[in-house]
């Protein structure tokens, strides 16, 4: 019987299979994980429910607004995503001269500004003025509330229901103006007028 030895062969096999080794765990080998990317977290920082906020000014009631939810979020903007209730009372804090609600609002920090939205209505007791639209902006500062110029809004006052598209509304005096009015009015004559 022939012998053949293998040993001629075992170096040349033992590199391939080292040149095989090497490949294989070369290409399973996971690449290095690279660092997770922090998450900004963009949510509201802060949630209150059945909200209750009173604002004095020389222990007098100015301000009183009442929410289901409220979202306080890093840069100082607030969201009323379930409707809000504000009352404004005169300067003795006893009597609600002004009312406003809505569905939505939110807060803009940075242009001191709400806007409100669904079904809006404004109420000035005192000179028992009601006003509806489908949003509005109040200026907080200057006591106003306006729509855009091509909002949809109604007033109704004791004589009159007016109607029209940008609608500038001052809470205070009860001053009222719309950009572009539309529907039918009263127009009384003044003294003088033939």
């Amino acid at each position: 019987m022939k012998s053949i030895s293998l040993l001629p062969f075992l170096p040349a096999r033992t590199t391939f299979l080292w040149l095989l080794a090497g490949t294989l765990a070369f290409s399973c080998k996971k690449s290095a994980p690279e660092a997770a990317k922090p998450v900004q977290y963009k949510g509201p920082l802060l949630e209150t429910t059945n909200v209750l906020t009173l604002y004095s000014d020389s222990a007098k009631l100015q301000i009183r607004y009442t929410a289901p939810l409220e979202q306080q979020f890093e840069n100082g903007d607030q969201l009323y995503s379930k409707g809000v209730k504000v009352e404004f009372y005169d300067k003795s804090g006893k009597q609600v001269v002004n009312t406003l609600t809505g569905k939505y609002a939110r807060f803009d920090k940075v242009k001191n500004l709400y806007t409100m939205r669904g079904d809006v209505r404004v109420r000035n007791v005192e000179k028992q003025q009601r006003m509806y639209t489908e949003e509005l902006f109040y200026d907080k500062q200057r006591s106003i509330v306006y729509t855009d110029s091509a909002m949809f809004a109604q007033l109704v006052t004791p004589t009159d229901s007016l109607t029209g598209y940008g609608l500038n509304y001052n809470m205070t005096t009860g001053h009222y103006k719309f950009m572009k009015p539309t529907g039918v009015f009263i127009v009384e004559k003044s003294v003088g007028t033939p």
